[in-house]
């Protein structure tokens, strides 16, 4: 695979309402998982995770018995499986937000999954309730599945981020909410009480998920005061001279809008070493929330995880 068709080009003039249908498909796919599964602290429970052929909810437990919904970007389908070995799969294709959900309905309940889901999407205004949503309704395959290819690129890269952390740190997951990449680095330390005012969104649960002092990162594909696909980095709370810190790389700018330094994704793929560049403004931008925020980090972190030890 050649490096373009490993980190491709994703303008989001190109793919603009595909990604807007492919959020509310994701956000639907999620509350399954929402409805399902245990609270687990900073709302771990609900996010997504990157496969080698979409996007996964991993098991889901419905009573003694387990299912799984994927995201499959390769074939363009959606899978719903379960633990007895039945499954129904829909097509990913053109379609509205209204017929999506209501043909994900009509599985769940062929194979006697009685699920309910608060049908109101998050994060996002206006939020056109899911069975009267007939306004969002385009699928591009090609896009679809280099948005997922970015992803597979982002997520390898943050997860090496991630190894060199050994405080409490998020996994790496995708939340349809944001519809955002992330991983979350903690300090130990309670933070100050969220503001909240997210859009659709519950203030408490903005509060529960940043009850602590946090360092985070990720990918987005952009949106509103960023017309384009973006890496970010934030602290909460944000530390004094956070904004003025030297961060690299050089394409990096501290966003007034979004409180966050964020590099385009174009100046990352197209560099002569994607990983390397990304992994620099990872460790730069955490290195400048956790110095100014007084951060434990000999604790904390380490340069390296152990060397590979291929008789364990």
């Amino acid at each position: 695979m050649t490096a373009s068709e490993a980190w491709p080009s994703l303008p989001l003039s190109d793919w603009q309402e595909t990604y807007a249908t492919l959020h509310m498909w994701t956000q639907i796919v999620g509350k399954l998982r929402l409805a399902q599964t245990p609270w687990v602290n900073h709302s771990w429970h609900i996010p997504l995770y990157v496969t080698a052929r979409g996007l996964t909810t991993s098991p889901i437990p419905y009573g003694t018995r387990t299912f799984q919904v994927d995201f499959d970007f390769i074939a363009h389908q959606l899978l719903i499986q379960t633990s007895e070995g039945a499954g129904r799969t829909i097509g990913l294709e053109a379609r509205s937000v209204a017929a999506f959900y209501d043909a994900v309905m009509k599985a769940l309940r062929e194979l006697d999954l009685q699920i309910h889901i608060h049908t109101r999407p998050n994060e996002v205004d206006p939020a056109i309730p899911f069975p009267e949503d007939r306004t969002h309704a385009s699928y591009d395959p090609e896009y679809a599945q280099r948005f997922w290819r970015v992803l597979v690129q982002s997520d390898r890269v943050l997860k090496a981020f991630r190894a060199r952390f050994i405080g409490k740190c998020s996994p790496v997951h995708f939340f349809w909410g944001s519809f955002d990449l992330a991983v979350t680095r903690f300090s130990g330390r309670p933070a100050p009480r969220h503001p909240g005012g997210v859009p659709n969104f519950p203030d408490w649960i903005a509060r529960e998920a940043y009850s602590h002092e946090v360092s985070s990162c990720g990918f987005w594909p952009g949106g509103g005061p960023v017309p384009m696909p973006v890496y970010y980095a934030y602290a909460y709370p944000e530390p004094a001279g956070f904004s003025a810190a030297a961060v690299a790389p050089t394409s990096a700018f501290y966003s007034t809008d979004l409180h966050e330094f964020i590099p385009p994704y174009d100046a990352v793929r197209t560099a002569g070493s994607p990983d390397e560049v990304l992994l620099a403004f990872l460790q730069s931008t955490h290195e400048a929330a956790a110095n100014l925020g007084k951060w434990d980090r000999a604790a904390l972190e380490r340069p390296a995880p152990p060397p590979r030890d291929d008789t364990a």
